[in-house]
This record gives structure tokens, C-alpha cells and sequence, in this order.
């Protein structure tokens, strides 16, 4: 009689907790997500250090600065903002860099965790966002102006503001960052898990039983999801950055 191998995948509480590895049962535990999350934002500071060496020809990693300037610019901001949105240069490179590099720890080895897979860091970074496109709004429309120009759209006739202007408060101060906050984390945690799934089956299939001739199947399978959450990471640093554009140019620019 053949042995009988069961699968095991672990439980959803085991693939997303982190106990702490210093400081453990105070305020300030430190565990795996809070170690990704300053690599992330190291990496990105030493990027931005190192472009900004002063070379009579660029080259290597200035290069790829540049580069990415040039990509923000026309990408990110040029669309979204305007010429006007230039001095945003240095935040939506930051906030590109910082949140690819949050992302892209889900697929190196030994890590393999994103900490955007974790609410706090998505909902921190929109909180940025929130606060500075409404500042934005209340610095150059005024207060008034700000949420008259939000809330009161011109071109709606006066009696339909009963039903329009509880919308636009609802989407533009609740949902608005709601939703940019939950993109982030959702499609980073379901890649996540995606991984975590096929690893722990091509994991359990090297076993030796009649099923091993399976194995190809979920290797291959983690293979190309390992490369499709490549591309996920930069489409959602990218998302993540248009969108913050959006809000902030909506801010400057009320008419459009």
C-alpha cells in the first residue's frame, strides 16, 4: 500500500504574522516588516545620495537617477500636476522608490515579504498624501475656496447640490484615501499569498509519491508568478504615485 502524503498549507494568521524580534512586549517591538520597511526607506535615501554626486560625465547609478527623474517628470507629474507640479519632484520620487522597494522584498529570497502587505504602511503613506493635497487646496484656493471648488462643482444646478455635495465629501475625504491605501495593500498581500501557495505546494510535492509527477506544474506556476509580482511592484509604486499626482494637481488646478 502506498503512504499517503497530506498537504499542509499553513493558516492565513501564520503567512501575515510577524512576532517581534527585539523589544518584545512593549511599544516598541521590532519585527521582521519594521526591518523591511527601513531597508526600504535606506535604500532610497542612498539613492537619491549617491545620484546626487557631482560628475563631469554621468554615469552607472547617476545615470539611472536621471533616468528616473526624467521618468517622474513626464510619467508622474507632466500629466497629472503640470509644469507647476516640478517642485513635487523630489516627494513622488521618494514615494516611487520607497514604495518599490517595500514591494519588491516579497520576491527575494529569505524575505520574501512585501511590507506593503501590512495595512500600516499603506495607510501612513496615504496619510502623507491626504494631509498634502488638502493643504495644497487650502494654501493657494483658501479654505473657502478649497471646499467650494470640491464640494460645490460649478455646473450643477443648484437644487441637485443636496444629493452631489455629500458625494463628493464622501469620495473625496473618505474614499479617496481609503481606496489608495487598500489598492496598495490588497494587491500586495494577494501576490503574497499567491506565493506563499504555490511555494508550499511545490514544497510538498518534491515528496516522494505518485503525485510528485505534479510538480512541475505549481514550479512553473511559482515561477511566473515570481515574475508577474516583479511587474507588480513597479505598477503599484507607479499607481501609487500617478494617483497622488492626481489628487495634488486637483488641488492646484480646481478646473480640471
Amino acid at each position: 500500500m502506498l503512504p499517503v502524503y497530506a498537504l499542509e498549507f499553513p493558516p492565513i494568521g501564520e503567512i501575515l504574522n510577524w512576532p517581534d524580534i527585539a523589544f518584545k512586549g512593549t511599544p516598541f517591538g521590532f519585527n521582521k516588516i519594521a526591518i523591511i520597511t527601513f531597508v526600504s526607506a535606506g535604500l532610497t535615501l542612498l539613492l537619491f545620495f549617491l545620484g546626487a554626486k557631482k560628475q563631469m560625465v554621468p554615469r552607472g547609478l547617476q545615470n539611472l537617477m536621471e533616468v528616473s527623474v526624467e521618468f517622474i517628470r513626464k510619467e508622474v507629474i507632466m500629466p497629472t500636476i503640470g509644469p507647476d507640479g516640478m517642485r513635487y519632484t523630489p516627494l513622488m520620487l521618494a514615494l516611487f522608490f520607497f514604495i518599490f522597494f517595500s514591494n519588491i522584498f516579497g520576491i527575494i529570497p529569505a524575505v520574501q515579504m512585501p511590507a506593503t502587505a501590512r495595512m500600516a504602511i499603506p495607510a501612513m503613506l496615504t496619510l502623507i498624501v491626504y494631509v498634502l493635497f488638502i493643504a495644497v487646496g487650502f494654501k493657494h484656493q483658501g479654505v473657502g475656496g478649497y471646499l467650494k471648488s470640491t464640494l460645490f462643482p460649478p455646473g450643477v444646478p443648484k437644487p441637485i447640490y443636496i444629493l452631489v455635495t455629500p458625494i463628493e465629501f464622501v469620495s473625496v475625504f473618505l474614499v479617496r484615501p481609503f481606496s489608495l491605501a487598500v489598492r496598495l495593500f490588497a494587491n500586495l498581500l494577494a501576490g503574497h499569498i499567491l506565493l506563499v501557495t504555490f511555494a508550499v505546494l511545490t514544497a510538498a510535492l518534491w515528496a516522494k509519491a505518485w503525485y510528485v509527477i505534479f510538480l512541475p506544474f505549481p514550479f512553473i506556476m511559482l515561477t511566473m508568478m515570481t515574475g508577474f509580482e516583479l511587474l507588480v511592484a513597479f505598477l503599484q509604486a507607479y499607481i501609487f504615485s500617478i494617483l497622488a499626482g492626481v489628487y495634488i494637481g486637483g488641488s492646484l488646478h480646481p478646473e480640471h
